[in-house]
């Protein structure tokens, strides 16, 4: 019955991340703590084995996805590489800081966590993009797979600051760092939103490998839980790429900001 669960959970949140650009940790994370916790259905889940073992499975939801979005060219390697900078040190840092987390913790910081990311998402698309860094000696062109090409940039420093924030939250509760990159890529960095989930899927693959190799050192993965959440998370993510060309993202995004609301202030309660 667990096996069941947690390959239904690595489905799930890899079509969810992988179709906005979250990573799926979001997901993962809190049925681990569910699961291991409050139904008692797994064993030895502590936080840090819940943010590392999701880490693990992040990468294969990260490469899997990366694969799909870079055939119809919606990942833009050359402004992605300087993000690299600053989400590999933030991610291994926050790998370690997750150390200091109790269950009760975890669910207070971690609900907090989703409840921003829910109202992120509520005012992504009500806020107009920021032109403050659109400088034209940072913009570069990109193509995308239609032949479209859009023009957007931004000092490398500031990609850099914004990608170490994003890398901590990904060590920190195992995330990934999509949830953060993406509206902050459309937002500060005006890259069309097709572009920025697939650029930020770039982003959860690399994020997840340093978090994972820090929470690997320290112990935290649960190996038996991750090849059975691995697997389906890898063909979740195809499928939430597949979904992204066809269905309507602000459906998606609606329900999933309201599921995300309601599951932090749950997680919230619970840690009192």
């Amino acid at each position: 019955m667990e096996f069941i669960l947690l390959a239904v959970t690595g489905m799930v949140a890899a079509i969810v991340g992988s179709l906005i650009g979250l990573g799926g940790g979001i997901v993962i994370v809190p049925v681990l703590i569910f699961l291991g916790n409050e139904l008692n259905i797994l064993d030895g889940v502590t936080p840090q084995i819940a943010v590392g073992t999701s880490s693990l499975v992040l990468v294969f939801i990260g490469l899997s996805s990366v694969v799909s979005y870079n055939k119809s060219k919606q990942v833009d390697w050359k402004n992605g590489k300087y993000f690299l900078f600053g989400i590999l040190p933030g991610a291994m840092i926050g790998s370690y800081t997750s150390s200091l987390f109790t269950v009760d913790s975890l669910k207070l910081y971690f609900g907090l966590f989703i409840i921003l990311i829910s109202f992120i998402l509520l005012i992504r698309d009500k806020i107009k993009p920021l032109k403050i860094f659109q400088n034209e000696k940072y913009i570069k062109p990109h193509t995308d797979g239609t032949g479209k090409v859009h023009y957007y940039g931004f000092p490398p420093y500031i990609g850099v600051t914004g990608s170490l924030l994003a890398g901590f939250t990904a060590g920190l509760f195992g995330v990934g760092g999509g949830a953060l990159m993406t509206p902050m890529m459309i937002i500060l960095f005006l890259m069309p939103p097709s572009i920025a989930v697939g650029t930020s899927m770039f982003l959860v693959l690399f994020g997840s490998i340093s978090s994972a190799t820090g929470h690997l050192l320290q112990g935290n993965i649960h190996f038996l839980y991750a090849v059975i959440l691995i697997p389906a998370a890898y063909f979740g993510a195809k499928l939430g790429v597949k979904l992204n060309r066809s269905l309507d993202s602000n459906t998606v995004v609606f329900i999933l900001r309201m599921v995300l609301l309601l599951l932090g202030i749950y997680m919230i309660i619970d840690s009192l």
